[in-house]
């Protein structure tokens, strides 16, 4: 698919949208992308999961990890292409963790997974349990990279890469107007900027 293909995709299903958001990693944007809305149907997900499937074709992969939440569907579906198990962290106590009975062994080559990366910090956190379990990161896949291919992950591949504005809370023109702001991840509406 080519990138027009796929940001046809996000528009057919409402999921780029436009506004004022905090995204995860505390950032401000103008525009965000739920992937969830596109992810939701089954040959949606399927397709945009094949080309990260694709791209590591000649890869050996044993198993692929996600951060909860965003990236379990996109693991999964992958996972389910190549044939191999899937498995995601999460946090607790803000803390990214291997939980569930879920065991990342010594040597095993394991792919990370995620539905969009804006600075990749909680790739960076999976990527950490990984290497500390002894197990060999054998790539990053995403659908979305918000970076422009500014965000440096081992040999990291995007179906989507844009350049979408980010702002610091503190430097944030949408705050400075007064627009409320959304973090439409858990669907809160957040203070109105004061």
């Amino acid at each position: 698919m080519t990138q027009d293909e796929i940001l046809s995709l996000f528009r057919e299903t409402n999921a780029l949208l436009s506004g004022h958001f905090q995204l995860s990693s505390g950032l401000h944007s103008p525009q965000y992308f739920q992937c969830a809305k596109v992810l939701q149907y089954p040959a949606f997900a399927a397709k945009l999961c094949a080309e990260i499937v694709n791209h590591f074709h000649s890869s050996h992969l044993d198993a692929v990890i996600s951060p909860a939440i965003g990236g379990i569907v996109v693991g999964q579906e992958v996972a389910r292409q190549r044939g191999i198990r899937s498995m995601f962290t999460e946090r607790k106590d803000r803390l990214m963790q291997l939980r569930r009975g879920f065991e990342v062994r010594r040597g095993e080559q394991i792919l990370v997974c995620e539905d969009v990366i804006t600075t990749g910090g909680s790739v960076g956190e999976v990527i950490a349990i990984v290497r500390d379990r002894g197990a060999i990161v054998a790539g990053v896949g995403a659908i979305v990279d918000r970076s422009g291919g500014k965000v440096q992950l081992p040999d990291f591949y995007a179906t989507v890469t844009m350049n979408v504005v980010t702002y610091e809370p503190g430097d944030c023109p949408l705050c400075k107007e007064g627009v409320p702001i959304q973090k439409p991840g858990s669907r809160q509406k957040l203070h109105s900027p004061g």
